[in-house]
């Protein structure tokens, strides 16, 4: 049997001890689940055990993440014979160091981050690795202790240029909480004849036809990139990408999609082209599944993309 695990990441002091706290005690999500609740940060705020509806919490503090093993967590579990798991995850260690210790049969239910909205700009400047690691893998973000005439725009821009999918949530010092709904258009036509990608709009697009393919399927895509080949090379294939940076040097990684053109063997490795291409969406070895595949109609040399290391 599967056991789901609600994950709270963010930073010391961002709200998340507060927000497990209150989650427990509402009756609608304790009503007598056996749950294991894991503390991997200690701040100011304290759970209070005598306020819950049912006494079916069980918490563990772990001090030194290095030293969890997947054999204690299990071993928690079973004690408590629990079914499900909270765990309050510590804001200065990267989400998948807990992750990766967590038995086989625990699965992410929901990941929430909360950031305090008067310093998550700061964290961003100083330790964005960090930042990133949070908003990338998170479904919902909150905002909190926002002063009512905050301006949003920057935090839903730095929530938006990671995570395009995650719903955010700002949470005002009156009380009142409201949902984001400002519209993002892409900088770029998908309804154009020749969808053209600037330069400077290639990890945006990358990550918009890699997150939602169909509806790119058919369309007809310009955009210059760096030749590469794939790993599982197949005859009548190439790889053009660009090197993308996400928050840092340190996690450059190249990003390319699958492109057919029979003469590719004349192309040379790291040279830039620019590609015109049609886009399907169908399997191929490089997806667990289906993706975009570029059937190109162009490809021509092409000057460096400036910058060469695109971003978002």
């Amino acid at each position: 049997m599967a056991i789901p695990v609600y994950a709270f990441t963010g930073f010391l002091d961002a709200g998340k001890t507060k927000f497990i706290q209150e989650t427990l005690e509402d009756s609608r999500f304790n009503s007598g689940e056996r749950t294991l609740l894991l503390i991997c940060e200690e701040g100011e705020e304290e759970y209070d055990s005598s306020r819950y509806p049912h006494k079916c919490i069980y918490p563990k503090v772990i001090d030194d993440l290095d030293a969890l093993t997947t054999e204690q967590l299990v071993a928690w579990q079973k004690e408590h014979h629990a079914r499900r798991v909270v765990v309050e995850l510590n804001g200065m260690r990267q989400v998948g160091e807990f992750y990766e210790k967590m038995p086989q049969d625990w699965v992410i239910a929901q990941e929430v981050m909360f950031a305090d909205g008067n310093t998550i700009l700061t964290y961003n400047a100083n330790m964005r690795p960090l930042v990133v690691d949070k908003l990338t893998g998170c479904e919902m973000v909150v905002y909190n202790r926002l002063p009512l005439d905050t301006d949003i725009m920057p935090l839903h821009k730095l929530a938006r240029a990671l995570n395009r999918r995650v719903d955010i949530v700002y949470d005002y010092v009156d009380g009142s909480t409201k949902f984001d709904d400002i519209e993002d258009p892409l900088p770029f036509n998908i309804d154009a004849p020749v969808i053209t990608i600037a330069d400077e709009d290639y990890a945006l697009w990358y990550r918009d036809i890699t997150e939602e393919p169909k509806k790119y399927d058919g369309k007809t895509v310009r955009f210059k990139a760096q030749v590469a080949r794939l790993k599982r090379d197949q005859e009548g294939f190439f790889a053009p990408g660009r090197f993308v940076m996400t928050c840092c040097e340190e996690d450059i990684t190249f990003m390319a999609i699958p492109c057919q053109w029979q003469r590719r063997e004349e192309l040379k490795p790291r040279s830039w082209v620019t590609v015109t291409a049609k886009i399907a969406v169908k399997k191929h070895a490089i997806y667990r599944g289906i993706g975009p595949i570029l059937v190109a109609k162009t490809v021509e040399p092409a000057e460096p993309a400036q910058p060469d290391v695109a971003t978002f």
